[in-house]
Order: structure tokens, then sequence, then C-alpha cells
């Protein structure tokens, strides 16, 4: 897409952030997705309001466009942020497979507002036994179990 076309579609998402925030249903927080330059799906903040900590932006809306989409792939769409997404968002972003991401704000403005994830980035650097919550692996012997499970399952659906 062109940046005037990536603009508008940001400056959509900026503006739904605002009325998220005006209506008190949410954060500061909104993304689209777009498929062949139209929404498919708009997601907003919803973190306080329905209690769900996964409820950012990013991924209220793509799961609403994996929904509209009927498919778990983003394949072939943009997401609009109004802000760099998160570790979290990150991820969601990979598995969805969406071809770009166009934000506004980066992290470090997130953070000057409030909402610092620089402890979650400095975490995923460490060794599980070094992170601030404590994470230990146990049965190691049974752990292959689900995924040779998984490996003979003849209907599975690769992802």
């Amino acid at each position: 897409m062109s940046a005037p076309e990536d603009a508008s579609f940001l400056q959509e998402a900026i503006e739904l952030a605002v009325e998220n925030v005006e209506s008190g249903l949410g954060g500061p927080f909104a993304a689209l997705v777009v498929e062949d330059e139209s929404v498919l799906a708009e997601g907003t903040n919803r973190v306080t309001t329905v209690q769900d900590p996964t409820a950012h932006a990013e991924i209220t809306a793509i799961r609403a466009a994996c929904k509209e989409r009927g498919d778990f792939e983003l394949n072939g769409c943009t997401l609009y942020s109004t802000c760099e997404p998160c570790p979290m968002c990150l991820g969601a972003i990979y598995w969805a497979g969406l071809d770009r991401v166009v934000y506004a704000a980066t992290h470090t403005d997130a953070t000057e507002a409030g909402f610092d994830d620089e402890h979650i980035y400095q975490e995923i650097d460490k060794a599980p036994d070094e992170r601030r919550i404590p994470m230990e692996q146990r049965l190691k012997e049974e752990a292959h179990r689900p995924f040779e499970a998984w490996r003979n399952y003849d209907d599975r659906v690769e992802y």
C-alpha cells in the first residue's frame, strides 16, 4: 500500500482508540486488520473492561479477523496499530502470518504514558530459571507424549 493509504488506515485506528478511551470501554489502543484495501476487522483494548490481560487491541483485531475470514491465518493482510506491538501481540502477529504491520506510537511512547512492557522484553532474554516468575521443567521424560500424539494424528492441521 502507499504511504497515504497507510496514513488513512492508521488515522482510523487512532480515532478508534480515542473513542475507546472517551467511551470508557478500555485503554488508548486500537488496531485494524486490512485485506485488499478494506478493513476486515478492528479491535480495541479491553483489558480492564473484560478483565482479560490478553485483550489488547491487536489481539482483539486478530481474533475478529480470523473469525471473519474463517481461518487462523491472516496472510495477505496488514495490521494497523496505534502503538508498536508488545511482545504478546508481536507473537500473535507472527502466529497469524500477517504480511506487515504499520504502527503510530513506539513502545517508548507507551512507557511514557504508563504502559511499560520493557520488563517483558528483558524476561524473554533470560533463561527460564532466571526469570522473575519462577519457571521449572518437570516430567521431562513424559513431555514428548503430546508431540508424539500430534505427529501420529492423521487429521492434524499444520500451523
